[in-house]
């Protein structure tokens, strides 16, 4: 009897588990959603927005700025996924989980300590990507990453220091910049990193990297309420769009010097401030990550 009982129970929470794994797998729902990623101890709610025709577009994944407000950033991208035909995914790095630290420079050093890879906030990337993958029946989906003002800052540092196989990475409006450079901290460049993830071999892969500038041409404010201002992103600049504009040109001297490959691209946006919304709904964003835009530079030094 207590053999035919745990053979129940046991069938029970298979049973129960299956279910799970059936509701994991499921289609993302059509219009705005969101699901679930991570364990029970650390679960991450992401955002989703999937247009009424959808088939077999890409994916895109949308990193909101300082203020973590992730739903009003995929809400933005509606017009975006509609147009384009795309998958939309907005993770929300809540500030009960990441402090500025831990989300826009991705974790890689807390309390002046290097942090073990897999310790990084940018570790959580591929299981969101993976999620959707296998909701949609889509094993090889590819994927863009789109982020604004924090979230830009985030994938600065993503596209330097956590290689993944985004088609592009598009930065929008970051507040600072990550400069291919030693003597300037981490953050600003890659001073107080370890010797493997600061070599000649790591810059080159960040030069390397499918990264694309977004500044808008009004984000000119040195006063701004949410703009670094420390004494180390004074350095780069007076406020974004200088400060865009100098990583870009110090970035592609610096190819040009090594002859080492480069793949940088920039777009400036006219008649953008530091606007998230705006600069989403920009058409010169759907160039950055999909089409043939305007180069500044030819596509190797």
């Amino acid at each position: 009897m207590k053999f035919k009982l745990l053979q129940l129970i046991s069938v029970f929470w298979a049973s129960l588990l299956s279910f799970w794994g059936c509701a994991q797998s499921a289609p993302i729902t059509t219009g705005m959603s969101h699901f679930e990623v991570g364990t029970s101890n650390s679960t991450m709610t992401v955002f989703t927005y999937k247009p009424k025709g959808y088939h077999d577009g890409p994916l895109v994944v949308v990193f909101h700025g300082l203020l973590r407000n992730a739903e009003d950033y995929c809400r933005n991208c509606i017009p975006l996924a509609e147009k384009n035909n795309v998958l939309i995914a907005a993770p929300l790095f809540s500030t009960n989980q990441y402090d500025n630290e831990e989300y826009q420079r991705g974790g890689v050093i807390r309390r002046g300590v290097v942090q073990p890879r897999e310790k990084w906030s940018y570790a959580r990337l591929p299981a969101i990507i993976e999620a959707v993958r296998q909701a949609e029946g889509h094993p090889d989906l590819p994927y863009y990453f789109l982020g604004h003002s924090g979230g830009g800052q985030f994938l600065m540092r993503l596209a330097a220091l956590y290689p993944m196989e985004a088609k592009r990475i598009v930065a929008c409006n970051p507040g600072s910049d990550l400069f291919p450079r030693n003597d300037w901290k981490f953050g600003y460049g890659y001073g107080g990193l370890p010797q493997k993830l600061s070599n000649d071999a790591a810059i080159q892969q960040y030069l390397a990297a499918p990264l694309v500038l977004c500044l808008g041409l009004q984000d000119i404010d040195p006063n701004h309420p949410e703009l670094d201002r420390s004494a180390a992103a004074e350095l780069e600049g007076r406020y974004r769009l200088e400060r865009g504009r100098n990583c870009f040109d110090f970035a592609h001297k610096l190819a040009q010097e090594h002859s080492w490959k480069f793949n940088w691209r920039k777009v400036e946006v006219p008649g953008i401030a530091h606007d998230g919304k705006a600069m989403l709904a920009a058409k010169e964003i759907q160039a950055a990550l999909f089409g043939e835009h305007n180069l500044d530079i030819p596509e190797k030094p």
